[in-house]
């Protein structure tokens, strides 16, 4: 077995240079890769493309590689959430490929599944289609979409082993487990760090095989995006 473990972030990131693409796992801030980010950060690479299904908040997640002016270009759905990528994009600073959010996901497995490409409907007749290829199945017209790799996968997992192994929990398994399949080199950080063999085969959601380090996080804010309360009577 291949011993997979990192001491923490910083060793998890080594290797990292400008002009790399980058894939960051999670939805909205669930289940994004905190520890790592901060590392990244610290490390002052720059010139970055990152793919992620948003862009963080502004004092958050990606939102702190905004601050910090490292990312060159961003691949994302969801990013209404942030007002420093807003005035970057506004301003053109940032570099900005907004795409239907299933059609992100299937990029990204797509990728980690050696598949090039393939046709969806859906962005068929926006802004999303232009220049790409049609083609008509079943009477309806399809565009045509390229997977997404990076050079990097950085994903967050409940529980993992030190083989790779990992377990997702609740929403943290929307994106994360596409992405872990779609790095070159995929890191995975993790809260709960166990022995080989201890975690039940039948329950693992990515198996080690897609993984090239893991560490356990030191800490986890795990931040609500939007917090909504009902009102007292």
């Amino acid at each position: 077995m291949i011993n997979k473990v990192v001491a923490n972030a910083e060793e998890a990131t080594q290797g990292i240079e400008s002009g790399m693409t980058m894939m960051f796992g999670g939805f909205g801030l669930c289940g994004i890769p905190e520890n790592a980010i901060q590392a990244i950060v610290a490390s002052k690479v720059a010139n970055l493309t990152c793919i992620s299904n948003n862009a963080g908040v502004d004092d958050f997640g990606l939102g702190f590689m905004l601050e910090t002016k490292q990312i060159k270009k961003m691949i994302a759905s969801y990013v209404g959430e942030n007002e420093e990528f807003e005035r970057q994009m506004l301003s053109g600073e940032l570099e900005v490929d907004l795409i239907p959010q299933g059609s992100l996901a299937e990029r990204c497995r797509a990728g980690g599944a050696g598949i090039p490409a393939f046709f969806t409907p859906a962005g068929f007749g926006t802004e999303v289609a232009e220049g790409k290829e049609v083609r008509e199945y079943n009477g309806k017209p399809h565009i045509l979409e390229t997977a997404l790799t990076a050079d990097f996968a950085f994903v967050k997992a409940w529980k993992g082993d030190e083989a790779g192994n990992l377990i997702f929990k609740g929403t943290a398994r929307n994106f994360n487990p596409l992405m872990a399949m779609a790095g070159k080199i995929t890191v995975a950080e993790v809260e709960e760090l166990v022995p080989a063999g201890e975690l039940d085969p039948n329950e693992i959601h990515t198996p080690g095989i897609f993984v090239q380090r893991i560490f356990k996080g030191e800490t986890f804010e795990k931040r609500i995006e939007q917090r909504t309360v009902r009102t007292r009577n």
